[in-house]
């Protein structure tokens, strides 16, 4: 796919899932801003800034068109949460995972979209979710909660902001380098879990004119979701037969 010219910001996008989706857009020739609250050596353009204070989201927009000239693509990568048991966790720790995972792309998608629906061909707003939002998510209540908001912050977006603008959910399972390689093997039909970069193709998918009609939509790349527990014998039986 051509990002020739296109201009492209990736929240917490100087590690892991955010790294990789920096990479393909720019492999494909794109120019991209990534931002993190940490230090960044590598090759896109780079903003330190912490996406839940809504002054520096609004200041990575601002500084993403100064540098960039135009804003068509936005993907609100950063995110994240530790396992922690429910009943246990402090609330500030519960407040402080939903301001993460659902304000803070909230934050950064107003303002991006102030700049978007400027421009003559609009743009494309992305939230990269979770299959914690979708399903139980023991030792991760918080974090499925505000990934389930998130997924339906995009589908409201979407109806308020069409046709200018255009949002869409990555809903990714279990990625490579965050989880246990064997336990999902076990469990996901796919055999393994995600690459990184498996993740980035398909917001390129998304973002990309093959894309035009779609809006709305959550996508998920999680190898066929996951086995029910009391399927197991059958999974046994007769799946692994085939593999």
């Amino acid at each position: 796919m051509d990002f020739t010219g296109r201009c492209v910001v990736v929240t917490g996008g100087t590690r892991g899932i955010g790294a990789a989706i920096a990479s393909a857009f720019l492999a494909a020739g794109a120019k991209v801003l990534v931002c993190g609250r940490g230090s960044y050596a590598g090759p896109a353009d780079f903003v330190r800034a912490d996406v839940r204070d809504p002054e520096q989201a609004a200041a990575l927009v601002a500084a993403a068109r100064e540098r960039l000239g135009r804003l068509d693509v936005l993907v609100n990568n950063a995110g994240g949460a530790p396992a922690v048991p429910a009943a246990t966790a402090s609330p500030r720790l519960h407040a402080k995972i939903i301001e993460l995972n659902l304000i803070a792309p909230l934050h950064v998608s107003q303002a991006a979209n102030a700049v978007m629906r400027e421009q003559p061909d609009g743009g494309v707003i992305l939230m990269v979710g979770s299959v914690s939002g979708t399903r139980p998510s023991p030792g991760g209540a918080a974090y499925g909660a505000a990934k389930a908001g998130l997924h339906h912050l995009a589908t409201s977006l979407a109806a308020e902001w069409a046709p200018a603008v255009r949002v869409n959910s990555v809903v990714p399972g279990p990625v490579a380098g965050f989880l246990d390689a064997e336990a999902v093997a076990r469990t996901v039909p796919m055999g393994r879990p995600a690459t990184p970069e498996e993740v980035a193709g398909v917001c390129l998918l998304l973002a990309s004119p093959l894309a035009s009609y779609v809006t709305g939509a959550a996508v998920a790349v999680h190898g066929g979701g996951e086995w029910p527990g009391y399927l197991a014998d059958l999974r046994d039986a007769a799946y692994r037969a085939q593999k």
